[in-house]
């Protein structure tokens, strides 16, 4: 049942990229085929397992004790951090000035520009991009949630699955007020979520 709950915390928060990036595609009327976003799927799932894996490799290495605490700590500070970012762009309205595609507002701009051939329509070439983006953004927390035991054939299928419903999800509401307040929620929601997890494998 832990190894379920882990597996669903993790791919839930770093899935919220997917969420948010469908939101900012629906309020720029950019439509994600289905071609499109089972390639995002296929590739953010592969870059789960191989982070993942990479985790898995340096747990051996270590003491189980010492993997999970260390694990289960680096998640904490991750959410942390991602509260913190959260709370200071809620308060003082500005953007974050490291790449977080968890920002809505940003992410209107990566909408935009992402469409590279402005047809309205991502294909799969710019499908590609995106997928990158949101892989590269979850790396580090897919190596530290293995790193302290979260199972990498749940937490792939997990991801496969949200990944595909989070942007479907996102590009329905997003010219609606609750698509905005998702969007612009996401990073605390991610923030506690990995929290959560971390506690759990914590005390795992």
């Amino acid at each position: 049942m832990i190894l379920i709950l882990s597996a669903l915390l993790f791919s839930l928060s770093s899935n919220l990229d997917n969420l948010v990036i469908g939101i900012a595609y629906g309020v720029k009327n950019i439509k994600i085929g289905t071609f499109a976003n089972l390639l995002i799927a296929i590739v953010t799932s592969i870059g789960t397992f191989l982070s993942m894996s990479i985790g898995k490799y340096i747990s051996k290495l270590l003491p189980h004790y010492v993997a999970n605490s260390l694990g289960a700590i680096i998640i904490i500070i991750l959410g942390i951090y991602f509260i913190i970012q959260s709370i200071i762009k809620l308060m003082n309205n500005t953007k974050q000035k490291e790449l977080s595609l968890k920002d809505i507002t940003d992410m209107l701009e990566y909408a935009e520009t992402s469409d590279l051939d402005k047809s309205g329509d991502i294909n799969i070439k710019e499908a590609s991009f995106v997928a990158l983006g949101l892989t590269f953004n979850n790396l580090g927390t897919g190596i530290a949630a293995s790193i302290t035991g979260v199972n990498i054939t749940f937490t792939v299928a997990f991801t496969f699955i949200f990944s595909i419903i989070t942007i479907i999800i996102g590009e329905v509401f997003g010219t609606h007020v609750l698509g905005k307040v998702l969007g612009k929620y996401a990073p605390l929601i991610s923030g506690i979520l990995l929290i959560i997890l971390g506690i759990v494998e914590f005390i795992n």
